[in-house]
């Protein structure tokens, strides 16, 4: 059942370990138990419940999958005890299942991978195709849904010249990337992945542009300093300074893993045959430059001209105009 998924030019660390990819997908259309069943089936795993909206499945090799209601207070509720014996018990239960109603109208439930390797991201479909075939929908479902499909690749290397090219590809790709993922309207308007200032792009596109790590995390936490970017390096920057990011961030969301947190893409998952494999060969195309540094120099200059000039950049499509230049040097 499986599709071919196709490698990244890179498919090993630095220290020649199997890159990993981690992935994260929302939907509704199934409780809590049903998906953490399913999950549990797809990787011969068994379930555990931390709390009441939380499920983890341990056996695999990897690490513990997750299935979740995608909600950090109703989450932080349900690890609690509940008897109702005292009246603020009572009261705090009737919050919970308040916020709970609410959750179940509005709120994704969430499916989280432990980091896999890249060879493993084909069953990570076959989990799709029966996520879907159980009732999963996605985001194209209702026009309140904000659902997303997050990835999370390991980094082929924390030196600061290697996470300064994928972040480089991947400012000269952004307005690409977005017209590619065609991303929901509700989605848009939830701020969940604001475009990178373009003082910021033009900043990190120069030609001069080669800071240590410390300069490069200290000019992203500048510009930065939230987790609502469509390619999210505050977890990366996490693992390798803690001190430095949480001088700056104080979000308990962000959590240190030594990836590239990609979140542009929709989930549609109800849509028949969509998968892993869209969204996956557009982010292969920011790796496949990056890993290209002459013409990531040519791009980031072309890029570099085109905002610079205002006229340009109000009547132009700099999308269209990247799309030919991937085409013309066989980067797609």
């Amino acid at each position: 059942m499986s599709k071919s998924i196709q490698m990244p030019p890179l498919t090993r660390r630095a220290d020649g370990g199997e890159r990993r990819v981690g992935v994260e997908l929302e939907f509704t259309g199934l409780d809590l138990d049903e998906t953490a069943a399913l999950v549990a089936g797809a990787v011969a795993g068994t379930v555990s419940a931390p709390g009441r909206y939380e499920r983890s499945i341990d056996g695999d090799p990897a690490g513990a999958w997750q299935a979740e209601v995608d909600f950090g207070l109703l989450k932080e509720l349900g690890r609690r005890q509940r008897d109702g014996a005292e009246l603020m018990d009572a009261a705090g239960d009737l919050a919970e299942d308040v916020l709970r109603m609410f959750a179940e109208r509005i709120v994704p439930m969430e499916v989280v991978s432990p980091p896999l390797p890249l060879a493993r991201l084909a069953m990570v479909n076959d989990l799709i195709f029966e996520l879907r075939a159980a009732g999963a929908r996605g985001t194209g479902e209702e026009w309140a849904y904000a659902f997303g499909l997050q990835l999370n690749p390991e980094v082929p290397g924390t030196d600061a010249d290697t996470i300064r090219q994928h972040l480089q590809a991947f400012l000269c790709l952004e307005d690409w990337l977005r017209e590619r993922a065609t991303v929901d309207l509700t989605r848009r308007l939830t701020a969940f992945a604001d475009p990178f200032p373009k003082a910021y792009a033009r900043q990190v596109i120069a030609a001069d542009y080669t800071p240590n790590l410390d300069g490069l995390i200290d000019d992203y936490l500048t510009a930065n300093p939230t987790r609502n970017r469509a390619l999210d390096l505050l977890p990366l920057f996490l693992h390798l300074d803690a001190a430095r990011v949480r001088a700056v961030v104080e979000d308990p969301r962000v959590k240190p893993r030594p990836t590239l947190h990609y979140r542009l893409p929709n989930s549609e998952i109800e849509t028949p045959g969509w998968d892993l494999s869209a969204a996956w060969d557009d982010w292969l195309v920011v790796e496949r430059l990056a890993a290209a540094p002459r013409q990531l120099d040519a791009l980031c200059a072309a890029y570099a001209d085109f905002l610079s000039q205002p006229l340009e950049r109000l009547v132009g499509d700099w999308p269209q105009t990247a799309d030919a230049w991937l085409s013309r040097h066989q980067l797609r």
